[in-house]
């Protein structure tokens, strides 16, 4: 389903339509029932939808997992079991014969191929926007069998309906991981360490991909703690390093997390969530460790956590975490999630002159002894390259540590330290983002979430809006520390604060209440494994808000 899923989709982007394909698999090694959701339109799209106008049945299960959300003229195409359809769904059933099929192929794998070419002609769209994305992903014998699978799914129907053709535009089809790795290697990352955890690994994957082509080097540790160490010491040394994981896998990095509060080693942690606790359900998706990275650690220090939004923020947020990472010489957080890591769209090329690399390295160290913890009024200390100047020596340890870096437990020094640290949140607040605001300037009902969310709620709010409701949302980004000066804003001119969290807590709520004192009035919390679709916010609001 994954390969057709995505040739489907790339032949849509290739036409010219805005395309986004969302994943759903199960985290068997055989078996399950996995499915993709490929949705296109000639206007942007900004999240995954419940109606489905075409259903591709690979099998019998497929039909009755999914028939319930088959549009009123929709069509399902089954390629095994037709004969088994219940009675009520056979006449919108199209069954394709994948005994036939192979047989003109040539070619067992091309069975899906022929229900692409199916499904082109429902939507009487050119066969050969199809023929050509075969070309350019398959070798030439698979392709001449898909070509001959296509033609024969085009030729077994006619059209439902009729979609105007598309003006193309420039564009990239692209995930949440793909995103933040082209993002670390615009960003200058040098290094990244990290142990395979799902939905964390496709960054590490895609790195190492491109590993031959960028200047990068990609090292799969033994385990989680050592991939935090790693790159730790490889940010010491002045390169710029990352490193990655998920769940349990970034519970084991916590006590690294500490080593870069103390140290002050600047270091950019992607943490994609899944559900836990443990184990959880290890592909599905979540926003439940909102608090834990808040909180991850020993000991105190400042951090920043960014919850990526999209591919596109993705992408620009990652450059300007390792820039952030670097200035006030933090951990920064990037917090995505399974939902993000696999959803797919077709976003503007990402623009690499927008972006720069910002190092915040002393180019001429003071005259004198170098003190890398130095005490400045805004906390941040010069930092050089280790071995770069002659008699700069540059000393490191976990333990508590005076000017220089050597340890110490003299009490006014400690004192001092945690407060040359602490400087830094203040100075941090003036690289905050504030959230993004959808919605209209004077809202009755006002809805706040962060993160993947954000696709679902801006459908579900501009829809809502057109049909006279007063509405607004705020999709926070930067979360932690919490950005206040536009919910402060906006909150003022409403009536009701609403909350909308893929977790069962509220953990966004939480903050908020913490941070700014508003208390939400109703929460909206979804905590099934599965992504909100902006069909389940906007029922959700007309149900329990509106």
């Amino acid at each position: 389903m994954d390969t057709i899923g995505h040739l489907l989709a790339k032949a849509l982007k290739e036409l010219g339509f805005c395309v986004s394909l969302h994943k759903d698999y199960m985290s068997r090694i055989r078996g399950g029932h996995n499915f993709v959701k490929v949705r296109f339109s000639d206007r942007p799209i900004y999240a995954h939808a419940d109606e489905l106008a075409v259903i591709v049945a690979l099998n019998l299960e497929t039909v009755e997992l999914h028939s319930d959300k088959l549009a009123n003229v929709g069509k399902i195409i089954s390629l095994e079991d037709a004969d088994k359809i219940d009675s009520a769904l056979k006449q919108r059933t199209i069954p394709l014969p994948s005994t036939e099929i192979v047989r003109q192929a040539g070619n067992r794998l091309v069975v899906g191929t022929a229900a692409l070419g199916c499904v082109f002609k429902l939507f009487a769209l050119p066969l050969d926007a199809l023929v050509a994305t075969a070309r350019s992903t398959f070798s030439q014998e698979a392709y001449v069998a898909n070509k001959v699978a296509a033609e024969i799914g085009y030729d077994a129907v006619e059209p439902i309906t009729k979609v105007d053709e598309v003006a193309p535009w420039d564009n990239i089809f692209i995930n949440g991981n793909e995103a933040i790795a082209l993002g670390a290697l615009a960003a200058g990352c040098k290094f990244y360490a990290g142990y395979p955890m799902t939905p964390a690994t496709g960054i590490m994957t895609y790195l190492a991909k491109k590993s031959s082509q960028a200047p990068i080097l990609v090292e799969q540790a033994e385990d989680e703690l050592a991939a935090i160490n790693m790159a730790l010491g490889a940010s010491y040394a002045g390169v710029r390093a990352m490193t990655g994981s998920s769940g349990g896998g970034f519970a084991l990095m916590a006590e690294g997390v500490s080593l870069a509060g103390i140290t002050e080693t600047p270091l950019v942690i992607a943490v994609a969530q899944r559900p836990g606790p443990a184990t959880g359900l290890p592909t599905r998706t979540e926003q439940s460790d909102l608090n834990f990275v808040i909180h991850a650690g020993h000991g105190e220090f400042p951090r920043l956590v960014t919850a990526l939004r999209h591919p596109a923020d993705a992408f620009y947020q990652t450059v300007r975490a390792f820039n952030l990472a670097e200035k006030y010489q933090i951990p920064v957080f990037l917090l995505t999630d399974q939902y993000l890591a696999d959803y797919t769209e077709t976003v503007e090329p990402f623009d690499f002159s927008a972006v720069s690399i910002e190092r915040h390295l002393v180019s001429e160290p003071a005259v004198g002894e170098y003190l890398r913890y130095e005490l400045t009024a805004s906390g941040l200390s010069p930092r050089i390259v280790p071995g770069r100047f002659a008699g700069k020596l540059v000393y490191l340890d976990s333990d508590e540590h005076d000017e220089a870096g050597r340890i110490t437990e003299a009490a006014a020094v400690r004192q001092a330290m945690v407060e040359k640290r602490q400087r830094k949140v203040a100075c941090l607040a003036a690289d905050h983002l504030e959230p993004e605001y959808i919605g209209c300037e004077e809202p009755r009902t006002l809805l706040v979430c962060w993160g993947s969310t954000y696709g679902a709620v801006k459908e579900a709010v501009l829809t809502l809006n057109k049909a006279g409701h007063a509405l607004g949302a705020l999709v926070f980004g930067d979360i932690y520390p919490l950005p206040t000066k536009l919910l402060a804003l906006y909150a003022r001119r409403a009536e009701k604060l609403v909350n909308l969290e893929q977790n069962s807590t509220g953990q966004l709520a939480g903050l908020i209440k913490q941070y700014a004192g508003l208390i939400c009035n109703v929460s909206l919390l979804k905590y099934d494994g599965r992504q909100w679709s902006k069909d389940e916010v906007l029922a959700a609001l007309k149900r329990e808000v509106l």
